[in-house]
């Protein structure tokens, strides 16, 4: 009986977990879990789809309660608000049960096609996360290319972490997915974590299709506060940064004070009511920029303190057995 037990769970085959944030995605849903469905199907894997509706305010959620009654492997949460992608990641990936967890976002910019690959990847290399690398960004505006060009650069500068070409796209398997969770802070960066972690990562290279309908759902201003969030979040040296200037603009205050000592010991003196406006101009921009960064990590400091939970779940649906 016990050597049949055993036999039988060395002979299961691994379940593979699909974890998609959804928001504001009614219109194309089906299509997309349809080609993801087909993909799958090539993996010759038990799977099943975790679907996280991070509040969205079209008829999103009755798609999803459609597809579930047609399909036994959906698991569904809706979140009783919009709390965000990182957020509704996390609730994708304390819902996931499978062997190994896909990432994937619901919008058709994570080409389907690419699974079995990812999957095929994770078998035959042992690695604990195969990670999707963005070939090309896809269309973007310039100044949006040039965003991510410059957040990039500067996290990998303060971080020490390479996230150059980095994306959500990725499989992780149940130990890198158990490790991830043990990190329980509210402000989440779901890639720079992943990449902290450290686990033996290997790429596969892909290339950012156009969305087949709708509008992305990100403006300048949530890009900005996520890109805050990923900086202060992994490196403290703006902080320092500020002890530096102060530092330095110290320096600069004894040696212009010593200049003006001796200019007006020695009768040289002159009115200079430009150069005195001009330090305060400089002096005040740099004392609210500092006020600025501490502010940030203050921020960070409140709402992890807070302890509130990462989400709120409404309602869900169970897979069927």
């Amino acid at each position: 009986m016990e050597e049949s037990r055993t036999h039988n769970i060395q002979t299961r085959q691994p379940l593979l977990s699909v974890v998609m944030p959804v928001f504001r995605e009614g219109v194309q849903l089906s299509a997309f879990l349809a080609a993801v469905r087909d993909s799958l199907s090539q993996c010759d894997l038990p799977y099943e789809l975790v679907l996280v509706d991070d509040g969205s305010p079209d008829d999103t959620w009755s798609v999803i309660v459609g597809e579930a009654k047609s399909f036994r492997t959906i698991c569904a949460l809706r979140l009783s608000r919009n709390f965000g992608k990182e957020s509704a990641l996390c609730a994708g990936l304390e819902h996931a049960r499978g062997d190994a967890v896909i990432v994937v976002d619901a919008d058709g910019q994570h080409p389907p096609s690419l699974l079995p690959d990812m999957v095929r990847m994770w078998q035959s290399s042992g690695a604990d996360i195969v990670e999707a690398v963005k070939r090309k960004r896809g269309r973007e505006s310039l100044s949006s290319k040039l965003g991510a060009l410059l957040f990039y650069l500067i996290l990998n500068k303060l971080s020490g972490f390479h996230f150059k070409g980095a994306s959500d796209f990725k499989l992780m398997n149940r130990k890198a997915v158990d490790a991830w969770l043990k990190m329980h802070e509210r402000n989440v960066f779901f890639r720079g974590m992943t990449v902290w972690m450290g686990f033996t990562t290997v790429q596969i290279p892909f290339e950012v299709v156009p969305r087949s309908a709708g509008q992305s759902a990100w403006s300048v201003l949530k890009r900005l506060k996520l890109a805050l969030v990923g900086i202060t979040a992994f490196s403290s040296f703006p902080l320092h940064l500020v002890t530096l200037a102060g530092v330095v603009f110290l320096a600069l205050s004894v040696l212009l004070g010593l200049e003006t000592l001796y200019l007006k010991l020695t009768g040289q003196a002159v009115s200079g009511f430009a150069t005195v406006i001009l330090l305060e101009l400089i002096i005040g921009s740099l004392l609210m920029i500092s006020l600025g960064i501490i502010g940030e990590y203050l921020a960070r400091i409140y709402e992890e303190v807070k302890g509130r939970p990462r989400y709120l779940v409404r309602e869900s649906i169970e897979p069927k057995e």
